[in-house]
């Protein structure tokens, strides 16, 4: 029975999967033809031409083929059952060699390999003793019939991505079956426009599975890139259109209240700030709402951009909202502002989850209505504030899409902020629908930060160190990665370390400060720290942002390996903040590659600019952002550093069709149309 499916048909229409396998792959995440049709070769082995059988161990893994010779078991201490097969040349002679393939606990390889079988394995070969063996070799056990005409050998051969109970066999059989037997079943719409295509999408799929050549899976590969890119970029391009196409009012005036607040200000705006405001000033005049990022490095100047778009809004006569992630940081921007705004006679509330108007800080009078709030996810749940005209989204990151969408469904103009600088590739991504503003100039007189990685043998000189500046007047920060100690990892801890750090550095007065602190005790801890009431500081991440004490010079980060890149150039971005020479010291023992790049790049660079790109190559796009973050950003084929330059062509791409048919109406541009929907359906159900 030939019935045609498409991307989307429901696994069932595929007649010979039966309905326990329908079950097993929908429990992989496999529920539509489309999604088999993309579950693609993690590599591909070469069964045309094979590996010898190696006599030494090698750092590079081989693919070899073979029969089974002899099988044995033997139990070692502990309980763990060690079981061997000896492999041999298909037709051995007196100069053939042998490996041993070993599993270890592997109970069901003992059910599938026996003495006479023939096998495919591949692995990294190591001397054990006289033997050269590969632990836990990827296998296939071939099959009557496999040397003849097959999908599992004599070809380069598809190796997929297996889960329990589905074995790569039997999705390159399944593929197999559907792409080169059944091929003119599938109704597949090209995702991309005709001018970027090179081959039809079936002869694409095909060759990405069964390739012929590994020069033709290049080219191959390429297409399938832009597509998956393009399809993203078609999303990101309908939703900046939607946005342009809401309803909205200009909610801006005519710059008194900006230019009264840059006059008292005791420093000069960088040539940066000036921009971002214009940019902003300009959007907010607009007659649709403004969606725009506002990012820059730590200490670039963002929270005062962010206040001179609010004030823009309170000179029409609207109300602002400053919505922060903590309420240590809601807080710090609220004194920032009030000390700031008194001057200007602005109204000024704070609402967090915990304290509203009858929070001990001093606020402004109850029965007057606020021009500009100040707080946390509160803000989305209080009574709406009824002429709300701009939403400002701090660390905007730290919030789910459905949070920032809570705020746009009310027809604002909406700016979001981060202090991570983001990668160039990024913004036209994840965040391709938003407008960007850029801060990367440094106001002048930030003190300099040196920074530097040390081994924890040298924890008593670096104490010794911060004991010198302690006594000199200055103030000092300790941050470790957790809380308190773990039985599962064998990290310091905030709270068991800081006895230590009393002793350490006595008679100077040290402080804990955590997160699960009630919120009364944080910020009675803080507020002492900041009038140099205590000197050392003994903290996890909660000081990540929002904390700013200039006379805080020196910074200890216990654990430094275990941090991302970005969050340790957040944290040093605590100190440098006045006039004095900062440090920064790394107290690690990374005993991996990654690890020790981390500290070498926090060591040469303080640009946040740099770092954002390091950490991105070193963690990649997904770690980087989190699903709840951009509800869209892995891929199954491409690479967002490697496929750069497809994404900017992706992007041209979606720009250009949108400007030619802002609607998808024309009949050629239908399958956009359906494509559009489907990715929406599949935003919807991640976010939800």
């Amino acid at each position: 029975m030939n019935i045609p499916v498409r991307f989307s048909s429901p696994l069932r229409s595929l007649e010979w999967l039966s309905p326990a396998r329908v079950k097993a792959l929908e429990r992989f995440g496999i529920t539509t033809v489309g999604d088999l049709l993309t579950h693609f070769p993690r590599r591909y082995e070469n069964r045309m031409r094979f590996d010898t059988i190696p006599r030494e161990e090698s750092a590079q893994p081989v693919c070899v083929y073979g029969q089974v010779a002899k099988v044995s078991q033997r139990r070692l201490p502990g309980r763990r059952l060690m079981f061997d097969a000896v492999l041999q040349e298909p037709q051995p002679h007196a100069l053939s060699s042998t490996i041993v393939c070993r599993w270890f606990n592997a109970f069901y390889v003992q059910k599938m390999v026996a003495v006479g079988c023939r096998m495919v394995v591949y692995g990294k070969p190591k001397r054990v003793g006289r033997q050269i063996v590969i632990d836990h070799p990827d296998f296939e056990i071939l099959e009557e019939g496999d040397d003849r005409e097959s999908p599992h050998f004599n070809r380069i051969t598809p190796i997929y991505p297996a889960t329990e109970g589905i074995t790569p066999r039997q999705f390159r059989s399944w593929l197999y079956r559907l792409l080169m037997m059944e091929g003119e079943r599938l109704i597949l719409a090209h995702p991309l426009p005709d001018g970027l295509q090179t081959m039809p999408y079936l002869e694409a799929l095909r060759s990405i599975h069964f390739p012929e050549s590994y020069e033709a899976l290049e080219r191959v590969r390429r297409e399938l890139v832009l597509s998956e890119f393009f399809e993203m970029q078609l999303f990101i391009a309908a939703r900046r259109a939607e946005n342009t196409a809401r309803a909205g009012g200009a909610h801006c005036g005519d710059g008194r209240l900006v230019r009264a607040f840059h006059e008292q200000l005791p420093f000069p705006l960088t040539q940066a700030q000036r921009r971002a405001v214009e940019e902003i000033r300009r959007d907010l005049a607009a007659p649709h709402p403004m969606n725009r990022m506002l990012h820059g490095d730590v200490g670039s100047g963002k929270t005062v951009v962010a206040l001179s778009a609010m004030l823009s809004v309170v000179e029409a006569g609207y109300q602002a909202a400053l919505m922060a992630p903590t309420q240590i940081l809601a807080e710090q921007h609220y004194l920032n502002f009030k000390r700031w705004l008194e001057p200007l006679g602005i109204n000024l509330a704070l609402r967090t989850g915990n304290r509203r108007e009858e929070s001990n800080l001093p606020l402004f009078n109850a029965s007057e209505e606020p021009q500009i709030v100040v707080g946390t996810h509160a803000l989305l749940y209080d009574a709406p504030l009824p002429r709300l005209g701009l939403a400002v989204i701090d660390e905007q990151h730290k919030f789910g899409v459905m949070q920032r969408a809570a705020l746009l469904r009310e027809g604002t103009d909406v700016l979001m902020m981060t202090a991570t600088p983001i990668p160039r590739t990024l913004t036209m991504t994840v965040y391709g629908d938003l407008d960007v503003s850029t801060l990367d100039e440094m106001p002048a007189g930030r003190g300099k930060i040196i920074t530097a990685a040390r081994d924890p043998s040298k924890l008593p000189d670096a104490i010794e160190f911060m004991k010198k500046h302690l006594a000199a007047g200055r103030q000092v920060y300790v941050v470790y990665p957790l809380i308190e100690e773990s039985s599962r990892l064998e990290v310091k801890a905030a709270t068991a370390e800081f006895e230590k750090w009393q002793d350490a550095l006595a008679p100077y007065r040290c402080e804990l400060l955590h997160g699960r602190m009630p919120a009364a005790d944080k910020e009675a801890v803080m507020e002492r720290f900041r009038r140099n009431e205590s000197q050392v500081l003994v903290a996890t991440t909660v000081i990540e942002v929002g904390i700013d004490v200039p006379n805080a010079n020196i910074m200890l980060i216990e654990e430094a390996d275990r941090f991302g890149l970005a969050q340790l150039h957040q944290l040093r971005g605590r100190i440098g903040r006045g006039s004095h020479k900062s440090y920064c010291i790394l107290i690690h023992s990374a005993g991996t590659p990654e690890g020790l790049e981390k500290m070498k790049t926090m060591e040469a660079t303080s640009n946040g600019f740099e770092i954002a790109e390091a950490d991105f190559r070193l963690r990649g796009a997904g770690e980087l952002l989190g699903t709840a973050q951009s509800g869209h950003t892995s891929f199954k084929l491409g690479d967002l550093i490697r496929d750069a330059a497809l994404m900017h062509l992706a992007r041209q791409a979606a720009i250009d069709l949108f400007a030619v048919d802002p609607e998808l109406a024309q009949p050629a541009h239908r399958r956009f149309r359906e494509t559009l929907a489907e990715q929406r359906k599949l935003f919807l159900a991640k976010i939800s």
